[in-house]
């Protein structure tokens, strides 16, 4: 089992810089895939950004971003702090919505994910 707990949400205006974290527990944390998604009010769960489990001799680490973000948000994993980043840089009112983290395997889908933080808030004020 993991347990993920983010931070890092908060009220920013547009153009301004957010970094999310999510701290998970376990000794399998690195073993996971880690995604960020986020949802809208009235809208579906979406993925933001995911990074693929640690790399090793035979693959290396690697990382997929929803179009809406690519060039302004970036992934990132700790494995010695259990924790897993997003940068934010460039922030739109559309990226109002609440943030998850999520552990599983990697790919765009939800339903790939077994594990889910409880979620940070993320307001843009233009």
């Amino acid at each position: 089992q993991v347990q993920l707990v983010e931070s890092g949400g908060g009220l920013v205006q547009a153009g301004d810089s957010l970094r999310l974290s999510c701290a998970g527990s376990g000794r399998t944390f690195s073993v996971y895939a880690m995604g960020w998604f986020r949802q809208a009010p009235g809208t579906e769960r979406e993925l933001v950004a995911t990074i693929s489990r640690t790399g090793s001799t035979y693959y290396a680490e690697s990382t997929y971003y929803a179009d809406s973000v690519k060039g302004r948000f970036t992934i990132s994993r700790d494995n010695a702090k259990n924790t897993v980043y997003l940068q934010m840089n460039s922030l739109k009112p559309e990226d109002t919505a609440v943030y998850y983290c999520a552990a599983g395997y990697f790919d765009s889908q939800a339903s790939a994910y077994d594990y889910w933080g409880q979620g940070t808030q993320v307001t843009v004020s233009s």
